[in-house]
């Protein structure tokens, strides 16, 4: 028996073995990405008539909120939104601003405590230029990072390998969230 078998039918030959993800085309298909610019075709506007479960929300505040990515760079990549549907930081008003400037230290401690990351990435696309997939409503992304993330997989494979379901994140999440309070 060799040690690599060929795959037919996946392009010029090689000695790569696939590890098929077919949940990610929804994404690269850009499925529930809206339309327009309005509320109404928004997901993180939507998400905010969803239970948290089912929506992914860590955790709610006054004016901003918390929310697992659909579509992680790692387990735990969650995200900072104002409830309001703007899409530019200086669109934010000073509440909104010190609110989301303090959800985002507490997604990082709270992220600390529940799977002690060795850094963090923090991130806002202003714009679809910029690499925004939803350019329309605000977004700080907060992704966690350890030592040796980005090894072969996502580097050679194209492929992010996930330990735990999102329902799982979320909860482990928003009980950390609550716990730190």
């Amino acid at each position: 028996m060799t040690e690599f078998e060929e795959q037919r039918g996946v392009g010029v030959p090689d000695a790569l073995q696939r590890l098929w993800t077919p949940h990610r085309m929804s994404y690269i298909r850009g499925a529930d990405k809206p339309a327009g610019d309005d509320e109404a075709g928004c997901p993180f506007c939507r998400v905010l008539g969803l239970t948290d479960e089912d929506g992914l929300v860590i955790a709610r505040g006054r004016t901003v909120f918390a929310v697992l990515n659909l579509y992680p760079y790692n387990p735990g990549h969650l995200m900072v939104l104002p409830y309001r549907h703007v899409p530019d930081y200086t669109d934010l008003d000073p509440a909104e601003t010190v609110e989301f400037a303090e959800f985002t230290q507490r997604a990082m401690r709270v992220l600390r405590a529940a799977s002690a990351p060795h850094g963090f990435n923090l991130g806002m696309n202003q714009g679809a230029v910029a690499g925004a997939g939803i350019a329309a409503h605000l977004h700080q992304h907060v992704v966690p990072r350890w030592g040796g993330d980005a090894n072969f997989m996502p580097v050679v494979g194209h492929t992010k390998v996930l330990p735990q379901l999102l329902g799982e994140t979320r909860s482990l999440l928003a009980d950390t969230w609550r716990r730190t309070a």
